[in-house]
């Protein structure tokens, strides 16, 4: 009822844990998995180049996770800063918080401000935290997946326990 209104907070519409935190993490996903099933082969008379050229090659699709999670985290946090869209006590449609520069998230008191619809500042307050700590996590897991492709690709990446290479 409230989404076919349009009395759903803009940030909501931008999908950022659909498109953000999901679709542009499916790449990385994909091509981090990959990197453990690559053969050994080598190239250019290297052995192991082709392992190395993944392991750079990840630090592309690493670059894309780092986009997603980042366009998830911002606007995450713009949507908590703003609060809910909701209905004030003069039965008028607008973000009753948007001014507080998210003051109101220590305030649980001014939460009842919003008359409707019911508990929509804790489902707003959920929604974005949950989406702000997991492009965190992954913005965090995509930075670390850069070092290890650069180091990777520079160093070299060993197949077995038993190879050893020397940076």
């Amino acid at each position: 009822m409230y989404a076919s209104d349009d009395h759903l907070s803009r940030f909501v519409w931008f999908f950022s844990g659909i498109v953000g935190g999901g679709v542009l993490m499916l790449l990385p996903a994909f091509v981090f998995i990959g990197l453990e099933e690559e053969d050994c082969c080598g190239c250019c008379g290297q052995e192991n180049c082709g392992k190395r050229c993944a392991m750079l090659s990840s630090v592309l699709a690493a670059l894309i996770g780092i986009a997603g999670s980042g366009y998830c985290v911002i606007v995450a946090a713009l949507g908590l800063a703003e609060g809910p869209l909701c209905q004030d006590y003069l039965g008028q449609w607008n973000y009753t918080f948007a001014k507080t520069e998210g003051q109101y998230l220590m305030d649980t008191s001014t939460w009842s401000e919003c008359r409707e619809p019911r508990h929509i500042v804790e489902w707003n307050v959920t929604l974005f935290s949950i989406l702000l700590a997991l492009g965190g996590i992954e913005f965090i897991l995509c930075l670390i997946q850069i070092i290890n492709g650069v180091l990777g690709g520079i160093c070299g990446y060993c197949c077995s326990r038993q190879q050893r290479y020397d940076c």
